[in-house]
């Protein structure tokens, strides 16, 4: 059974016991969430395919901890007139691991 989620601006393919690294989320190592917003359900047998999402359907996942994303370098240049900005961006992460998937009929 694997699910399509939507969290962060992002989608993610997830699995039950799948860990997954999505932007930051406002919880702490060990919290458990849940994300509502599930757009693709698929079971082998029967698809669930949300309109953008599946009423009722959840997915039950564990933070695991935080990281950083590599360093991203914005450097503007214009020639000829001394004109050089260098600015860097870290991302911050949260790592979790998906534990339940929950479909709409609630099995």
């Amino acid at each position: 059974m694997y699910a399509i989620i939507e969290t962060g601006g992002r989608q993610f393919n997830v699995e039950v016991g799948s860990r997954i690294t999505i932007p930051r989320l406002e919880a702490k190592e060990g919290d458990k969430i849940s994300i509502d917003k599930v757009l693709v359900i698929n079971d082998g047998d029967n698809s669930h395919i949300g309109t953008p999402y599946l009423d009722k359907a959840k997915i039950e996942a564990v933070v695991l901890g935080e990281t950083r994303g590599d360093k991203v370098t914005i450097f503007k240049f214009k020639r000829r007139t001394k004109y050089r900005r260098t600015r860097g961006h870290r991302q911050d992460y949260s790592e979790i691991e998906i534990k339940k998937i929950v479909p709409p009929s609630g099995k």
